[in-house]
């Protein structure tokens, strides 16, 4: 698995930057982002600046590696409790008590099946039978 690591810029040249971030220094490749002034932060994997990031969301990120570190240092501790969780959500906090948003093709797929169950609803008239029958076809992977 690649994980994508927060970088700050601290020198550029031509097509590459000098980085550090959590703890390491590396000379990445730039291309694919173009230049950055040096103080930008950039998502970095396997040596490659894929993304220019703003500075909140590079501490999000970099408090998530944290957590995961913290679970992987821990092994067999963290399910006996011996990990503090509160630490574990404090470096989630973006994340806590709130519902991930849905992609914009699960959205159109929400709003298709239901235009599909308003359509068959309207034209037999008995909208409770469509209902069932459409949500029965849905659950069978049908629709």
């Amino acid at each position: 698995m690649c994980i994508g690591i927060p970088m700050q810029i601290k020198e550029v040249g031509f097509g590459h930057a000098v980085c550090e971030g959590m703890g390491m220094r590396r000379e990445v490749d730039t291309l694919l982002i173009g230049e950055q002034p040096v103080g930008s932060w950039v998502l970095v994997f396997l040596n490659s600046a894929r993304e220019v990031l703003s500075p909140e969301d590079a501490a999000k990120i970099s408090s998530a590696i944290r957590a995961v570190n913290m679970v992987m240092e821990n092994g067999d501790s963290v399910s006996s409790g011996a990990l503090d969780n509160t630490s574990i959500e404090a470096l989630f906090a973006d994340l806590i008590d709130r519902e991930p948003p849905k992609p914009d093709s699960l959205l159109a797929l929400e709003a298709e099946r239901e235009a599909r169950l308003q359509t068959e609803a309207g034209a037999t008239g008995d909208s409770h039978q469509t209902t069932t029958k459409m949500a029965a076809k849905s659950l069978s992977g049908e629709i």
